[in-house]
């Protein structure tokens, strides 16, 4: 969702066309501009009415989301006042747990933990660059 100062003239005419044409797309829009707006004033004082119409927005993925954000209002008016983030270390969760269910039923522990650890000597892959299954973690 780009801010409209940072849309091109013809994306634009689409946002146009599609709020006049969808009263829906408009509120959601509008929901999603303001929610973004929050968290870059860092104002957690404007989440509390925010929440409250998107619940009553009539939108169900919306009021499903607002919901969601209330049972853990604290961590979410955090996550808009502090300037800290746990990007990197979800990041390498998401990179971990996609390694996993990508090898799940097909190998080894041996042929796991190759992926999953970082390279230390070259001794780790065959010449095509894959994991050797006779290799020993280093």
């Amino acid at each position: 969702m780009k801010p409209r100062s940072t849309l091109t003239i013809t994306q634009a005419r689409k946002v146009d066309a599609l709020k006049q044409g969808s009263p829906e797309f408009a509120l959601m829009r509008s929901l999603g501009m303001r929610f973004r707006g929050i968290f870059g004033s860092r104002d957690p004082g404007k989440l509390d009415s925010w929440i409250d119409d998107a619940v009553n927005s009539g939108l169900v993925a919306i009021e499903r989301f607002a919901r969601v954000l209330h049972r853990d209002i604290g961590a979410v008016r955090n996550a808009v006042e502090l300037p800290w983030s746990n990007g990197q270390a979800e990041g390498q969760i998401n990179r971990l747990k996609t390694i996993k269910r990508a090898m799940y039923g097909r190998a080894g522990a041996a042929l796991l933990r190759a992926r999953m650890l970082p390279l230390i000597n070259n001794h780790h892959h065959t010449k095509r660059g894959r994991p050797s299954l006779n290799a020993k973690p280093g």
